[in-house]
C-alpha cells in the first residue's frame, strides 16, 4: 500500500522549489531524498485508510528508518534513499523520526486550542525539515537553527491557511480554536464553497502572523554562505510568494486556489540573495 502513495507530481504543488536546478547534484539528490521521505510519511498519515492502518504504515516506516540508520538496506525506497545522508553522518536520524511522530499525532489530535499549541505541533511537523536541510549543507549551527525554526513554522502555518478546506475533509482543523471563536467562525463556515467575510478576516489574521514570523527568520540568509544561502533563500521566498497568493485571492481559501507563483518566488529569492532582505 505504501508504494501506491507515491505521487511524483506533488513536488510541483509546493510553495517553494524543493531542489533548485542550479544546485550541485549531490545537494539536489539529498534534498529530493528528504522530500520523498517527508511526502511519503505525510501521505501515510493522510491516506484513505483507518487510523489503525495509518499507524501501522507509520510504524513500518519507523522500523525501516531504524534499519537504514543502522546501515541496513531499507525495504521502502523512500527510506532507503536516505542512506546518502545517514550513512556518512551528514544528517542525524532524529529529525526524520520527528516527522513520523507528527503524523502519529495527526491520528489522534485533530484540533489545536491555541496558537502556541499549533506551534508545538510544528516543532514536529515542520522544524525538523529545516534541521535536515541545514545538515545537508553543513550549516547546522545554533543561530541558524533558531532562524530556521521560525521560517519552517511560518511555512507550515501558511500552508494550513491555504489548505483549510482540504484539512477539514481529512477531519482536521489547524486554525486555532481560540481564533475561530474570536472571529465568530464555525466549522460549517469551513465547509462552504467560498470563504465568507469572517473566515477571510481570520485567514488574513493568521497569514499576517505567519508573515511576521517568516520575516523574523529571514536573517538566516545573511548567516549562510554559498549553496546553503541560495537554497534557504528559495524556501523563504516561496513563503513570501505564498502570502502574496493568499492576498491575491483576498483570503478566499475555499473558493480560490491560493498558491505561490514561481515568478514571485524567483523575485523574492533574488532579493534575498543579493541584498539579504
Amino acid at each position: 500500500m505504501l508504494a501506491a502513495l507515491v505521487r511524483p507530481e506533488a513536488e510541483q504543488a509546493e510553495n517553494f522549489p524543493v531542489a533548485m536546478r542550479v544546485l550541485p547534484r549531490r545537494y539536489r539528490d539529498q534534498l529530493r531524498a528528504c522530500y520523498s521521505f517527508a511526502r511519503l510519511v505525510d501521505d501515510a498519515g493522510d491516506c484513505d485508510a483507518t487510523p489503525a492502518d495509518r499507524l501501522a504504515m507509520l510504524d513500518l516506516l519507523d522500523a525501516d528508518l531504524t534499519g537504514v540508520a543502522a546501515a541496513g538496506p531499507g525495504r521502502v525506497p523512500a527510506v532507503a534513499g536516505l542512506q546518502i545522508m545517514l550513512d556518512p553522518g551528514t544528517v542525524a536520524v532524529d529529525p526524520f523520526r520527528a516527522l513520523i511522530a507528527a503524523n502519529r499525532r495527526d491520528q489522534t489530535v485533530t484540533r489545536y486550542e491555541s496558537f502556541d499549541d499549533l506551534v508545538g505541533y510544528c516543532e514536529l511537523s515542520a522544524n525538523p525539515v529545516g534541521h535536515i536541510v541545514l545538515g545537508i549543507f553543513g550549516a547546522d549551527g545554533d543561530r541558524a537553527r533558531q532562524y530556521s525554526d521560525r521560517v519552517c513554522t511560518a511555512l507550515q502555518i501558511i500552508e494550513h491557511c491555504q489548505d483549510v478546506g482540504e484539512d477539514l475533509r481529512r477531519g482536521r482543523v489547524y486554525l486555532p480554536q481560540q481564533d475561530l471563536r474570536a472571529y465568530g467562525v464555525g466549522e460549517d463556515d469551513l465547509r462552504a464553497r467560498a470563504a465568507g467575510p469572517r473566515l477571510r478576516r481570520l485567514v488574513a489574521f493568521e497569514s499576517l502572523r505567519a508573515a511576521r514570523m517568516l520575516e523574523s527568520g529571514a536573517p538566516i540568509v545573511r548567516h549562510l554562505h554559498g549553496w546553503a544561502r541560495l537554497a534557504v533563500a528559495g524556501y523563504l521566498a516561496g513563503g513570501r510568494a505564498a502570502i502574496e497568493g493568499l492576498r491575491r485571492v483576498e483570503f478566499d481559501v475555499l473558493g480560490s486556489l491560493a498558491r505561490a507563483r514561481r515568478r514571485d518566488a524567483a523575485r523574492h529569492a533574488l532579493a534575498l540573495c543579493l541584498v539579504g532582505r
